[in-house]
Order: C-alpha cells, then sequence, then structure tokens
C-alpha cells in the first residue's frame, strides 16, 4: 500500500496556503445540555492538526456528526466541537455555520497564517452523502475551493463512499493524516501475519453486525471470545433457552454452522447476569449461561466468564477487541466489560481496540487508555478493513 502521508506534504512547505482537513468530529452529545460527553476523536486529530498550525497552514476542517437528513438541524451542529476543538488547540477556532455558503466562504478567506476554521456539519448538505455520482461530485467541488491540499485524518469514515472522503481526494493534491496512517499500520498488522497466540474478542448486539469479520477471522485466530447480546444467539445455536435476552432467531443456523466449523476455537459465556428488566436497577443476579430463567435477560457476562476469558488472553500475543461485553452503561451490568478489559492491559500482547462502543467503554469505565497498544476511531472502518474490503477513502488516497 503506497499513499503518501502528512510529512511528504509539510515537507513541501504549507505556510499561507489553505489545507482543507477531513476530521473524524462525530462526537457523542449530552441531549439536554447539548455538551460533549467524549472528546476522544477530538483529540485524535490534534497531532495532524498541531503539526499544519505550527507549520503555517490555513487550516480548514470539515467533519460530519450525527445523522442529519440532508439539511440543517441544530441538534447536530459542530458549534461544540468548535470550542473544545479551541481550548485543546490553545487557540480560536473560526466556526462557520454552513458548510460550503457564505459564511463558509466569508470564514475561510478572512484565515491568517497558522489559524483554524471549523465549516459546519458536511451532512447538512445532501451532496455529502449522496448516491448520485453528479450530485456528489458537485458538492466535492465547493468543498475542494477551500483548499489547495487535502488530508484525510477521518478514519472513522473511510468506510464511505462520501463526498468528503472520495470525492473530494480526486479534485486535490492528497495526504494521510498522522491518525489515518496510523490506523492502516496496526490494522495491516492484523490483516497480515500477527504475532501468535492471536485472540480476538467480540461483543455487542448483533451477530448480523459481526458475521463478515468473524466468517474472516476465524480462519486467522487462535481464540475468538464472544460476548455482549450477540452471545445468546450462539448460544441458543447450542441448545440453551436465553429467556427474554437479546436474540436473532434467523441467525442461529448460521451460529451453529460457525462453531461446528471453528473446531474449539470459539470461547462462549458460562455464566451471565441476568436482570428482570433493561434497566440500571432492575433486579438481577448471576446464573449459569444454560440455565437463564425465561422471565430474564441476560445483561452481562459473569465472572466465571471472565475468568476463563482472562485465562484465555493470559498467554495472547496479539489481541483485537471489538464490542463491549455486556450493557457498560448502567454500572450493575458493566463488570464483565470492565473485567475483560482488565485481563486486555495485563497481557504482554500487542493490544487493539477496535473503536466504536469499545472505545467509548475504555473511556466511560475511567481505564488508562496508555495501557493498551491502540484505540481505534473507527469501528466499523476497522472491521470492514479487517474483512479484506476496499475502503472508498483508503482507496481514494492511494490513486
Amino acid at each position: 500500500m503506497s499513499i503518501r502521508n502528512l510529512d511528504d506534504l509539510l515537507a513541501e512547505g504549507v505556510s499561507g496556503r489553505r489545507v482543507l482537513v477531513r476530521a473524524d468530529l462525530n462526537v457523542p452529545l449530552d441531549k439536554q445540555t447539548g455538551e460533549i460527553t467524549d472528546d476522544g476523536r477530538i483529540r485524535a486529530v490534534l497531532p495532524t492538526l498541531g503539526a499544519l498550525v505550527q507549520a503555517g497552514a490555513k487550516v480548514v476542517v470539515c467533519s460530519h456528526l450525527g445523522r442529519p437528513k440532508g439539511a440543517p438541524d441544530p441538534q447536530y451542529s459542530l458549534r461544540p466541537v468548535a470550542g473544545r476543538l479551541g481550548e485543546l488547540l490553545d487557540a480560536p477556532v473560526h466556526f462557520a455555520t454552513d458548510t460550503v455558503g457564505a459564511s463558509a466562504r466569508t470564514t475561510v478567506d478572512a484565515l491568517a497564517d497558522g489559524q483554524v476554521a471549523l465549516l459546519e456539519n458536511l451532512r447538512f448538505n445532501k451532496g455529502e452523502t449522496s448516491k448520485d455520482d453528479t450530485e456528489r461530485g458537485a458538492f466535492a467541488d465547493q468543498l475542494a475551493a477551500f483548499g489547495e491540499a487535502y488530508v484525510d485524518d477521518a478514519f472513522g469514515a473511510v468506510h464511505r463512499k462520501h463526498a468528503s472522503v472520495h470525492d473530494v481526494p480526486a479534485r486535490l493534491p492528497h495526504v494521510a493524516g498522522r491518525l489515518v496512517l496510523r490506523e492502516v499500520e496496526v490494522l495491516s498488522r492484523l490483516a497480515g501475519e500477527p504475532e501468535r497466540p492471536y485472540v480476538v474478542v467480540l461483543g455487542g448486539s448483533k451477530v448480523s453486525d459481526k458475521l463478515a469479520v468473524i466468517e474472516a477471522l476465524l480462519p486467522k485466530v487462535d481464540r475468538l471470545l464472544i460476548g455482549g447480546g450477540m452471545c445468546f444467539t450462539f448460544l441458543k445455536a447450542q441448545g440453551h433457552e436465553v429467556g427474554t435476552s437479546l436474540l436473532e432467531q434467523e441467525m442461529v443456523e448460521t451460529c451453529g454452522n460457525l462453531l461446528a466449523r471453528a473446531e474449539g476455537k470459539i470461547l462462549l459465556p458460562v455464566d451471565v447476569v441476568a436482570a428482570d428488566a433493561f434497566a440500571p436497577d432492575a433486579a438481577h443476579d448471576t446464573v449459569p449461561a444454560d440455565g437463564i430463567p425465561s422471565h430474564r435477560l441476560g445483561l452481562d457476562i459473569g465472572p466465571e466468564t471472565v475468568a476463563g476469558f482472562t485465562a484465555a488472553l493470559s498467554q495472547a500475543k496479539t489481541v483485537f477487541w471489538n464490542g463491549p461485553m455486556g450493557v457498560f452503561e448502567m454500572p450493575a451490568f458493566a463488570n464483565g466489560t470492565r473485567g475483560v478489559a482488565e485481563a486486555i492491559t495485563k497481557t504482554d500482547a500487542f493490544t487493539v481496540v477496535g473503536g466504536g462502543d469499545s472505545a467509548a467503554a475504555v473511556r466511560a469505565l475511567g481505564l488508562d487508555e496508555s495501557s493498551f497498544g491502540h484505540i481505534s476511531t473507527g469501528g466499523g472502518a476497522s472491521l470492514e478493513y479487517l474483512e479484506g474490503k476496499t475502503l472508498p477513502g483508503i482507496a481514494a488516497l492511494e490513486n
């Protein structure tokens, strides 16, 4: 894989030049206050932005946030992000109240060397996500007019064929930012010949969301540990009753086939925390995985499962983790995720957290981020990379 990177661009000189940076600033916001609840993705892009600022570039940042319907929607405004980004850069971030309109043009034109502007949410324009090449291309033309060079540092979006990710690089000299370069390096290591034993931990809600990556990883891994809501479909495939737990009935046969092909590689929970309801204060206790009461649902893996997963992880030389083990947002059902995460940090392995809810759990549970080898910013992108798919944003940088 041959991709020019930020250092190549800096070596050419960017002082006084406008550099358009596609960042992934899709951070969670509190629905009541509108405040940012996790600024991890903002901090992840700081090395790239800081290098451009120091080199005297006029930095124009663009990003999406949430899933607006192709029109302005105040609840998805990037304004709070501009404020937090300015705090982290210790310099004002000039905010444009539109993406490619009058405010954006005025804001970009007014930038001095070493200053940063943030455009409003890309997805306020339907051209960003359009499946029509002409419509998407027209929006890309407008965005590209704000830069003399393009930097993609939005790994969390490289699996999307969107204007700012796929089409703009064709219109400008383009490079990968520090974050994207690191993500590709790390995931290439996992996709190649990782040091063994190679242990993968998968959680989250649905088997259907992870089926492709399970299919891709199963021949390569030594152990595959499965928790989260998806484990109940596997338990059902083993013939166990799962009460009112999350279940994808249409995937039961598929899970049975995977278990048969896995030849013992797949390790499932032996106990779960079962509750009366999906609620933080619901009555709950730990029960065997093959003895979930009919009126209860599993919301976490149990302590025996954590111990078994810990033992499997203890010998690993490479670990990839994607998906929480339970409903970690509720303290009563966070112990499984915490226990497995702590076990990962105590190994001698090269450890990768596959973004998404896993990365959110690391921060929400107050775990030391530096104790993991790498925490990805792209859950979906990291999984698709490991599935062997062509990612539109990466392919655009290679061209």
